[in-house]
C-alpha cells in the first residue's frame, strides 16, 4: 500500500463536492459519514493521529467524482485520560452518486480486499434502498449492537431558518467565537464536553485547515468564571445554502441551564446572516439517548433521515 492510496485533504474536497451535488438533488441519500461538514470534521480532527490507518478508493466519471470509499483499519486511539483504545475491526465510510449505483458492488469488492479476515462494519443510509439490497446480498446484516436501545445509530435532523427565536443567556454568560476565544479555549471546550477525548491542539489545527471551516461560525458560550461552557462548529455549504452543526457539546458542570439551546439559536442566526436558509444536525437516534434529540427538537429540528449500520463477521476458521 503506497502513500498515494492514503486519504488526502485534496480527496476530502472532492468528496465534499460530491456531497454538495447529491444534497442538491437527493439530500436523503447523503449518509451520516458523507455530509459536507462531517467529512471536514472527521478528516480534520483525525488525520494527523490516525491517517496512516485510512485507505481510500475514488471512482470518477470524467473529471467528476461519483463514488468514494474511506476504509478505517485496526488502530489505537490515545485518550486524554491515558487510556489507549484498540480498534480491531474495519469500518467503511462511503458515498455513491445515485446515478452510478452499479459502483456499489465495486466498492464492496474493494473494501473486502482491503480488510480480509477482519470484522467489517459500514454505515449505509436507510433511504438508499438499492445500496442496502446490495450490501445485504453480499452477506452484511443489521448490526445488533449499533441498533440496540442504547446503540450508536444516528438520525439527521433539519429545519429552515425563516423564523428563528432570539436566544436568551443567563446573566453573566456571553457568546464568543473561536476567533475571539482563541485555539486553547476552543480545544478545552471540546475536551470538557466530550471527556474522555482524543481531541488535541493538533487535532484542532487540522480542523481549522479543512475546506469550509470558519472561525466566525465556531461558537462558544463563556461562563462568568471564564470557562467555555459549550461550543459548536457550523459548516456552511454555500452551494446549497445550508449549514450543519458538527460537533455540539456542553461541559457537564454547566448542563440544564439553557446554554446549549441559546447557543444553537445564536448559531442559526449567524448561519442565516452568512447566507444559509436551511440547517441540519445529527444526533443519536436510539431510544436510550433522548437528551440531544430533545434539545434539537426543542429548537425546531425534526428527523429527516437516518443511518442503517451494517456488519459482516469474518468467516469461521477450520474446526
Amino acid at each position: 500500500m503506497t502513500n498515494a492510496e492514503l486519504l488526502t485533504a485534496a480527496d476530502v474536497e472532492l468528496m465534499q463536492d460530491l456531497a454538495q451535488r447529491i444534497t442538491a438533488t437527493h439530500p436523503e441519500l447523503v449518509n451520516g459519514d458523507a455530509s459536507y461538514g462531517e467529512l471536514a470534521w472527521n478528516w480534520g480532527k483525525g488525520h494527523a493521529a490516525q491517517g496512516a490507518a485510512w485507505r481510500k478508493r475514488l471512482w470518477f466519471d470524467g473529471d467528476s467524482l461519483v463514488a468514494w470509499g474511506w476504509a478505517q483499519l485496526p488502530r489505537s486511539i490515545t485518550r486524554n485520560d491515558g487510556v489507549v483504545k484498540k480498534i480491531t475491526g474495519a469500518y467503511l465510510a462511503h458515498q455513491v452518486h445515485p446515478g452510478h449505483g452499479e459502483l456499489v458492488d465495486e466498492l464492496i469488492d474493494w473494501y473486502e480486499a482491503e480488510t480480509e479476515g477482519l470484522e467489517r462494519t459500514v454505515l449505509a443510509g436507510a433511504a438508499d434502498e438499492f445500496a442496502l439490497k446490495r450490501w445485504l446480498a453480499r452477506g452484511y446484516e443489521d448490526d445488533p449492537e449499533a441498533l440496540g436501545d442504547t446503540g450508536s445509530w444516528t438520525q439527521l435532523n433539519e429545519r429552515d431558518l425563516v423564523d428563528v427565536e432570539q436566544p436568551v443567556l443567563p446573566a453573566g454568560y456571553r457568546f464568543r467565537t473561536a476567533g475571539e476565544a482563541g485555539p486553547e479555549a476552543a480545544v478545552q471546550a471540546h475536551v470538557d464536553a466530550w471527556a474522555p477525548s482524543a481531541y488535541t491542539a493538533e487535532a484542532y489545527e487540522g480542523v481549522r485547515r479543512t475546506a469550509g471551516y470558519r472561525g466566525d461560525l465556531h461558537v462558544l458560550v463563556e461562563a462568568p468564571d471564564g470557562t467555555m461552557a459549550c461550543s459548536a462548529i457550523m459548516w456552511l455549504d454555500e452551494v446549497n445554502k445550508t449549514a450543519e452543526f458538527e460537533p455540539v457539546g456542553t461541559h457537564p458542570g454547566y448542563r440544564r441551564r439553557g446554554l446549549a439551546r441559546a447557543m444553537l439559536l445564536h448559531g442559526m442566526l449567524l448561519a442565516r446572516d452568512a447566507g444559509a436558509t436551511h440547517m441540519t444536525v445529527a444526533c443519536l437516534g436510539a431510544p436510550g439517548h433522548p437528551s440531544a434529540r430533545g434539545l434539537y427538537y426543542g429548537v425546531g429540528f425534526r428527523e429527516f433521515s437516518r443511518d442503517a449500520p451494517l456488519i459482516k463477521f469474518p468467516a469461521a476458521g477450520p474446526a
